[in-house]
């Protein structure tokens, strides 16, 4: 009775012990399970979020920015917008910043190659350029040809900006030279000019035109199919905000994000 009351005992515990381990061992979260309040792997958000980006994606990120806020209580977006040249030499200078989205893979690896991102940036939209004229087109601009005629005045971005960089490309595949009346720091001050009247065209992306159609025209040219930048995005190494930056950077590849920067003009990669 004795031996058999033993094995009753140790059977049981056995059965106590694999069903322990079936359920997780000592009570931890299963390997493959989602973390409490999200999916597997996402990234927690809180606190302040300071985001450098290209100024060409002024509209869709300050939008963004909003809608990210909304989906997670406690965050705040602060933007610096600018040239994107600009931008990495301040990151690598130590600016503060927890998440970098550069208009050029170019500019993008002047920070990796300084060690500034944390992980491999993602490409998540491209832009191409187009030419940017005054209401009604006065001066009858149809190609890249027609910016070196005789008293149109130009302006474009200066070639260490990706806006600039991706004109010349351009105008070297439609075999135009031209001398532009001024170069401008990034996107938007190009785009400026052709505001206020002070020159004939300039040389931008196509979602500064839509987001400013109601002031200006857009004249698109075949040459613009050599000239298309790819943005990359990553998180920053000495960010702030490791979570926020984590998270941000995975919002902005969801397909919400996605479907306001395609409607703004923006290519999928």
């Amino acid at each position: 009775m004795t031996i058999r009351r033993l094995t009753a005992v140790g059977a049981t515990a056995l059965a106590l012990a694999l069903g322990a381990t079936a359920c997780g061992g000592d009570g931890g979260t299963d390997a493959g399970s989602s973390p409490a309040g999200g999916e597997t792997g996402s990234p927690k958000a809180s606190g302040p979020v300071t985001v450098f980006a290209a100024a060409s994606l002024k509209e869709t990120f300050t939008d963004l920015g909003r809608k990210f806020e909304a989906a997670n209580p406690g965050t705040k977006v602060t933007f610096n917008f600018g040239g994107s040249s600009a931008l990495a030499t301040s990151i690598n200078s130590g600016a503060p910043a927890d998440v970098f989205a550069a208009a050029s893979p170019a500019t993008m690896k002047t920070v990796t190659d300084a060690g500034g991102a944390s992980g491999e940036p993602r490409t998540f939209v491209r832009n191409t350029l187009t030419i940017a004229v005054p209401k009604g087109n006065p001066k009858h601009v149809t190609g890249l040809a027609d910016l070196a005629a005789p008293g149109v005045k130009v302006a474009l971005c200066a070639k260490e900006v990706p806006c600039g960089a991706a004109a010349l490309t351009a105008l070297k595949a439609a075999n135009v030279n031209l001398t532009p009346v001024t170069l401008e720091q990034d996107v938007k001050g190009a785009l400026t000019k052709v505001e206020l009247g002070e020159v004939d065209a300039s040389l931008v992306y196509r979602t500064d035109v839509r987001a400013d159609a109601g002031k200006i025209d857009g004249v698109d040219f075949p040459e613009a199919a050599q000239a298309v930048n790819d943005y990359p995005i990553a998180a920053l190494a000495k960010a702030p905000n490791k979570g926020g930056a984590a998270a941000f950077v995975t919002y902005v590849q969801s397909p919400e994000a996605r479907q306001v920067l395609t409607a703004a003009g923006f290519q999928t990669p």
